[in-house]
């Protein structure tokens, strides 16, 4: 039955990749496929499922600053958001039973809001997923989103506390000495290493935090995300994520396959499912005008409404509690099941081409833009900087130092996550802040005295992005990229890069040279 799992899982996944989408859309149909044909779901298969969403918070927190939580574009939104789509669902439900619909005939005022409140979440799960492959965590419209999904989840434990018959003992008080225990985790995080002890002490913290939680009566989830924050601040805590990353999307798989495992919809279930499904772009179109009307950048504001337009696995937990306690009918529990999948799908074939849609929009978007935007959100000019670095993590740490301490040439960093422009500020590095696949940020800036831009960039899609705006406006200069894999580079060669370095196959040449450096030391003296 194992292998079952994993050569089905495989095979859906291999097919949905060869079609252009994401291979979660093949796991998702893999799960439903399953459930189909009658194969009985495996008691390990939740748990899997389990410990991935557990995984996933636990990293969100790890790259998560509690800052950006209290800004009004993410709790405002959020708030605002919630309060629309919640009043809209009562609207429709209540007229479309009047119609005599399935499903909504008899519905009450409380059973529709509550469907609304379920729909108003978007899917951590999901979006994170998508923020990740396309490399954006660290991106504004990346840190907004996030941020406003942990403002959603929270709203989720405190409905599930309440609506539940399991109440927050007066124990969960407690939990707010938690950061007095910043200290030891530091501790125990710096005395792992860097092998194999570090992942496991990243899922020992993530399990130890959820049971904490559980004890006093909240969610496990909950309990994973908080011990993360606390982490959060020390200097191995991206090591850390990264550790745990190939874990966490191996156990998100079952995941995705127990979803389908749900419940076998009927026809009218479907036909609900669709409508609900239906509604998806409006719930994206209320984020964008939420967000733009909170002064965000367009092209911040449409990105991250693409990565929430879809349903969540919370929704799913409030129909449970809502069912429960008699607020809903069970069948329900199903069509809600049916829409979260559906809106994975949606979601993720969407989010592949999110950059393409922007582009083609972006003139039609710029009508929404506020004339005053958010301070964080204003971009800087490189001044007298012949040499730009994109993107400011290690390797382009190490291209900056190498051509400022080495050859002597002044370098200008350009990065997209303000806290990392403030570290390397503080370093004595000329970094600032900017996003080079935004079109806005290269119209802004002047690059008459720029021979040589470098990218850094995470992913090959986002330096052709930057490359494609490079060439809109005439940029003169020369451009040289690092990849991590030989089919990238032949990739960007053909997009116009002008010099490619495979990261891999670079290192050892960087090696070397560096060490050519104590040789000739040695000669010299």
């Amino acid at each position: 039955m194992d292998y079952l799992w994993v050569f089905v899982a495989f095979g859906f996944g291999f097919l949905a990749k060869q079609l252009s989408l994401p291979p979660l859309v093949g796991y998702l149909a893999a799960g439903f496929g399953l459930h189909l044909l009658g194969v009985e779901p495996d008691p390990s298969l939740e748990a899997l499922g389990e410990l991935g969403v557990t995984l996933l918070l636990f990293t969100i927190g790890l790259k998560l600053n509690v800052k950006n939580l209290f800004k009004p574009e993410v709790w405002a939104s959020t708030l605002g958001h919630m309060g629309m789509i919640t009043g809209l669902t009562i609207i429709n439900s209540l007229f479309l039973g009047f119609l005599g619909l399935s499903y909504f005939m008899g519905i009450d005022l409380v059973s529709a809001a509550v469907i609304g409140f379920a729909v108003s979440f978007s899917s951590t799960v999901i979006a994170v997923k998508v923020l990740e492959d396309n490399g954006e965590m660290r991106a504004r419209h990346g840190q907004v989103a996030i941020g406003i999904l942990i403002v959603q989840d929270i709203l989720a434990v405190i409905f599930v506390s309440l609506a539940s018959d399991l109440n927050p003992s007066w124990w969960a008080l407690c939990l707010l000495a938690l950061p007095l225990a910043r200290p030891l985790l530091h501790h125990l995080l710096e005395r792992c290493g860097h092998g194999e002890l570090l992942p496991l002490a990243g899922i020992f913290l993530a399990f130890a935090g959820g049971q904490l939680f559980e004890l006093v009566g909240l969610k496990a989830h909950l309990g994973a995300l908080i011990f993360a924050v606390l982490l959060s601040s020390h200097k191995k805590s991206a090591e850390l994520a990264k550790s745990l990353l190939g874990f966490k999307d191996l156990f998100l798989i079952a995941f995705f396959l127990a979803i389908g495992f749900t419940a076998l919809p009927t026809i009218d279930m479907l036909g609900v499912a669709l409508i609900m499904a239906i509604a998806l772009p409006v719930k994206a179109v209320l984020f964008f005008f939420w967000l733009s009307g909170l002064r965000l950048r367009r092209r911040s504001a449409f990105l991250a409404s693409l990565s929430l337009a879809n349903y969540s696995e919370f929704g799913l937990i409030v129909c449970s509690i809502s069912v429960s306690q008699g607020l809903l009918d069970k069948e329900w529990l199903v069509i809600m099941a049916l829409s979260m999948s559906l809106s994975f799908v949606f979601s993720s074939i969407l989010n592949t081409r999110s950059h393409y849609l922007y582009g083609r929009l972006s003139d039609v978007l710029k009508r929404f833009e506020s004339p005053r935007i958010l301070l964080e959100d204003q971009f800087s000019q490189p001044k007298d900087a012949p040499t730009l670095v994109i993107g400011m993590g290690r390797v382009g740490t190490g291209a900056y130092d190498a051509l400022q301490d080495d050859l002597q040439q002044k370098v200008c960093g350009i990065d997209v996550d303000r806290q990392r422009v403030a570290d390397h500020a503080q370093a004595g590095r000329y970094v600032i802040f900017g996003d080079a696949e935004a079109p806005e940020f290269w119209s802004h800036i002047d690059l008459s005295g720029v021979g040589l831009i470098m990218f850094s960039m995470p992913t090959p899609r986002d330096i052709l992005q930057a490359q494609i705006q490079l060439n809109r406006i005439g940029y003169q200069g020369k451009t040289a990229s690092i990849v991590r894999y030989e089919d990238e580079r032949e990739e960007l060669l053909a997009g116009g890069i002008d010099e490619v370095f495979n990261f891999y196959a670079k290192a050892g040449a960087g090696f070397a040279e560096q060490s050519f450096h104590l040789m000739q030391a040695e000669k010299t003296r």
